[in-house]
């Protein structure tokens, strides 16, 4: 019997499993190769939507989608026992059965988590038992065991509702809900697990345009993934960084990221070989208070001329998008490139096969050519 594979794993125009999902601004996923091939061929508006993009649109990396892929692969490598049985035995009353243990008064400790742990793995793979549940009005429950002082409680909720979350038409649902206010709380309090988890739940919720602004504009919102990056280890930091980007993807959300102590932090992660950070500087050079705070870091061009000469596609090309803005506005900058040697870096790049590393690199030649 063939495998089925879950309409929301393929990609809308090569019809095959994601390898990369990344997420477009029109909200909708693709995988990376193919979305890639669709804009370099000069489309400049979304293939399922049809509403125009922008000259440059950024594609966000899907990390819960392409964590749900990874398992689902996994687990479909493995042999079935018993391939006879019925694959799915009456999930959906399954379903309803465990949400009415888990909203139910006399609800214990342990019959939650076992409620919540089920319903998370129920609703992976499954887009109509993620509508069951939040069509059931059981988001407040869940979004009350975010709350818990049990840690295992807490990250569970947060996984069920990271999954709830993966459906766009949920997404402005659970900020309505109250979700944003606590997902920060436990990014702040919680254990690593539940931090990281809380980090990747704004990156998803920050898929819709109006998310991003209400993330932004929420008290103590993007200064707490700060803290993440101040204080976090691992997986929470790399976390954070991707939930920034996302947020700051939205102009006005920018200034507010440097004002909140971003850009040290960030150079700091980036020179130590967070590629991330240098994605999310990328966007902060774009303001006039992010190209100020980053000239200020001692050795920021060094770590952008490192991540230049070594880092990965999409490294190099936010690093050098990043020097360029700061060369076209410090002059100073632009003799300390020269001098460390960007120019011939870049003329090396100019017959790459990345056209976006291309293009980067030949306005960047242009500027250091033409001045100084």
């Amino acid at each position: 019997m063939a495998t089925h594979i879950p309409d929301d794993f393929k990609c809308p125009i090569s019809l095959e499993i994601m390898s990369d999902p990344v997420i477009l601004s029109s909200g909708h996923t693709f995988d990376r190769s193919s979305i890639q091939r669709w804009l370099d061929s000069g489309h400049r508006s979304c293939p399922i939507t049809k509403l125009p993009l922008p000259e440059h649109p950024r594609l966000i990396p899907n990390h819960a989608l392409r964590s749900l892929i990874s398992s689902f692969t996994i687990q479909k490598s493995q042999p079935d026992p018993n391939p006879y049985r019925n694959p799915n035995p009456s999930k959906k009353h399954q379903t309803q059965f465990l949400i009415s243990a888990l909203v139910s008064p006399s609800s214990t400790l342990e019959s939650s988590l076992h409620s919540l742990s089920q319903l998370t793995r129920l609703t992976k793979l499954d887009p109509c038992l993620r509508r069951q549940i939040t069509e059931s009005g059981a988001v407040s429950t869940i979004l009350n065991c975010v709350d818990s002082t049990e840690s295992e409680i807490q990250e569970k909720a947060l996984a069920l509702l990271l999954n709830l979350s993966l459906d766009d038409d949920n997404k402005v649902g659970l900020v309505a809900e109250g979700v944003i206010g606590r997902v920060i709380n436990v990014i702040r309090v919680g254990s690593p697990s539940s931090r990281a988890i809380g980090c990747t739940m704004l990156t998803s919720l920050a898929v819709v345009e109006v998310n991003k602004a209400t993330i932004g504009a929420y008290p103590n919102g993007i200064k707490t993934l700060i803290w993440v990056l101040y204080n976090g280890k691992g997986r929470e930091v790399r976390e954070a960084a991707t939930a920034l980007y996302a947020i700051c993807s939205f102009v006005d959300n920018r200034k507010r990221a440097v004002e909140c102590g971003a850009v040290p932090i960030l150079m700091k992660i980036g020179g130590m070989g967070l590629e991330r950070a240098v994605e999310v500087l990328s966007l902060l050079v774009k303001c006039k208070e992010g190209r100020e705070e980053i000239r200020k870091v001692n050795g920021c061009l060094e770590v952008l001329v490192k991540v230049i000469r070594n880092g990965s596609e999409r490294g190099v090309q936010c690093a050098l998008f990043t020097l360029n803005c700061l060369c076209s506005f410090a002059e100073e900058m632009r003799v300390e490139a020269k001098k460390d040697g960007v120019l011939e870096i870049c003329v090396g790049f100019l017959d790459d096969e990345n056209e976006k590393i291309r293009r980067n690199a030949a306005n960047l030649v242009q500027n250091l050519s033409c001045r100084g």
